[in-house]
C-alpha cells in the first residue's frame, strides 16, 4: 500500500481539494471533504497494490522497485488481490454515502484504477490514462458537493491530465533504462530526445487551462500570485531534468507536491480573504 510513501496520496489529494473549494466557492461540506480524503487513501492504496500486482515480474528487474514484497516472495499474489478488493469495497462504502451521481461516477473510477498497471505492456501513452485515473476525482467532487457537473469541472480534469503527463513522465524517466531492457513502455520512452521540451508545453499547456479556470470560477489575485510560483517551480524541475539523470528525475517529480500544494494555496487564500 506503500502507506509510508505518501507521495501518491498528496498528488491524488491536491486536485481532490482544488476541485472541492472551487465547486462550492470556499470550504466544502465537512462530510464530503472527509469521505473524499478518506477515499483518496483508499483508492490510491488499491492502486499501489493492482500496479505491484500487475508488475510482480517486472519489478524484480528495475533497481527502483526490486525490493517491493510481491516481487521478493515476501507476500503472494493472491493475498494482493484480496487486499484489492478489500481497500476498493471500503471505498465503495464510502462513496454509498453520497448522491446518485457520484455513484454513478465511481463506477468509472474503478476500471480507470484497475487497468492503468496493464496499459504499460500496450501503449507508450500509460501516462494518460493514469491522468485520466487521477482527474476522475474532480468530477466526482464536483458531483458530490453541488449535484452536477459544470463545464468548469471538465476544464479542471483536462488540468491534471496535463500535470500528470508531466510528473509521471519526469518519474518514468528515472526508470528508462531498466523499462527499455525489460520492455515496458512510457511516454519517456516515446518522447525520447524531446522529453524536455514536451514536457515544457505540457507544463505551458497547464498553466493556461489553470488561467482559464481562474477565469471561470471567477478567483483573484491570490489564486495568479500562486500560479506565478507554480511557473518558477516548473522552472526549477527543468533545471533538474536537464541531464535526464535517474536521481535528479525523480527529485523532480517529487516536486510536484509542492506544486499542488502552491495552487490549492492560491484557491483557498482567494477564497478566505475575498
Amino acid at each position: 500500500m506503500r502507506l509510508n510513501r505518501p507521495i501518491g496520496i498528496l498528488l491524488l489529494l491536491w486536485p481532490v481539494l482544488w476541485a472541492l473549494w472551487i465547486a462550492a466557492g470556499g470550504l466544502p461540506s465537512l462530510s464530503v471533504l472527509t469521505v473524499f480524503v478518506v477515499g483518496t487513501v483508499l483508492m490510491r492504496s488499491a492502486g499501489c497494490v493492482i500496479n505491484d500486482y500487475a508488475d510482480r515480474d517486472f519489478d524484480g528487474h528495475v533497481r527502483r522497485t526490486r525490493e517491493r514484497p510481491l516481487a521478493t516472495g515476501e507476500l503472494s499474489p493472491r493475498f494482493a488481490l484480496r487486499l484489492f478488493a478489500a481497500l476498493v469495497l471500503a471505498a465503495g462504502v464510502l462513496v454509498l454515502s453520497q448522491n446518485l451521481l457520484t455513484i454513478a461516477l465511481a463506477f468509472v473510477a474503478l476500471p480507470l484504477a484497475a487497468i492503468y498497471p496493464f496499459m504499460k505492456r500496450y501503449t507508450y501513452l500509460p501516462q494518460v490514462w493514469l491522468g485520466a485515473a487521477f482527474a476522475w476525482a474532480v468530477p466526482m467532487s464536483f458531483a458530490a458537493q453541488t449535484g452536477s457537473v459544470p463545464p468548469l469541472a471538465w476544464l479542471m480534469l483536462s488540468a491534471v491530465v496535463l500535470w500528470v503527463l508531466v510528473y509521471d513522465t519526469e518519474y518514468a524517466m528515472a526508470d528508462r533504462d531498466d523499462d527499455l531492457r525489460i520492455g515496458i513502455k512510457s511516454t519517456a520512452i516515446l518522447f525520447a530526445d524531446a522529453d524536455r521540451a514536451v514536457i515544457a508545453i505540457l507544463q505551458t499547456l497547464m498553466l493556461v487551462d489553470l488561467l482559464l479556470i481562474g477565469a471561470q470560477a471567477d478567483l483573484g489575485i491570490w489564486f495568479h500570485l500562486s500560479l506565478l510560483v507554480v511557473a518558477g517551480m516548473f522552472g526549477w524541475q527543468q533545471w533538474l531534468i536537464r541531464a535526464r539523470e535517474p536521481a535528479p528525475c525523480f527529485a523532480a517529480f517529487m516536486h510536484n507536491n509542492w506544486v499542488g500544494a502552491v495552487i490549492f494555496a492560491g484557491i483557498a487564500a482567494d477564497y478566505a480573504l475575498r
